[in-house]
């Protein structure tokens, strides 16, 4: 367990704190592969932060999926040199990942892309290694169509928790990722 303090914690958190239950969901069962993801979510190579999706709870908006961590992380060589661990920020991309993902499925935003918002009360609980499969469960809070979307997440590593907060994604403009098209389609200077 990662979690210390008062009271019995089952899995390193309370269980009536668990966004839904371990037993409720099956990683075993794939539900969106990485192709399925793909189609929601833009981001690809080593910016990709799941590998699938397991679970989908429409009526409480509820969505879980894992990422399985390699050898050949793009972080692994710097963070940190001879004891390779998850950076923070990379967990809370996979959180993002998934609240866009089941945002985009269910075009909650009204747009053809969801942006980073912005993070709350994020707490890093324990470590995350090459090897482990990082589980997200994330849960929507609340929806403004056109303006915002907040979602509770928690990752898990064996039913370890490891990180949890919220996370706010915001819909991006046609015009925005035209213009941002562009400059990385612009020619080089030399």
């Amino acid at each position: 367990m990662f979690l210390a303090g008062a009271g019995h914690k089952e899995h390193g958190v309370a269980s009536k704190d668990l966004i839904i239950e371990f037993a409720d969901y099956d990683l075993g069962r794939v539900i969106a592969s990485i192709e399925e993801i793909r189609h929601y979510n833009p981001q690809r190579f080593e910016m990709e932060q799941l590998t699938a999706i397991c679970y989908e709870d429409a009526e409480r908006n509820i969505c879980v999926g894992y990422k399985d961590l390699s050898a050949n992380e793009f972080w692994i060589r710097g963070h940190m040199p001879g004891m390779p661990l998850m950076p923070g920020v990379v967990m809370c991309e996979a959180a993002a990942q998934m609240a866009s993902y089941y945002s985009q499925k269910h075009d909650l935003l009204g747009s053809s892309m969801v942006g980073f918002g912005g993070l709350e009360e994020v707490r890093f609980r324990g470590m995350v290694k090459p090897g482990d499969r990082l589980v997200i469960v994330a849960q929507l809070l609340k929806v403004r169509r056109g303006a915002m979307i907040v979602a509770r997440f928690q990752c898990f590593v064996d039913q370890n928790l490891v990180c949890e907060g919220k996370i706010k994604g915001i819909p991006l403009s046609e015009e925005l990722i035209a213009a941002a098209r562009s400059v990385t389609h612009a020619p080089q200077a030399g």
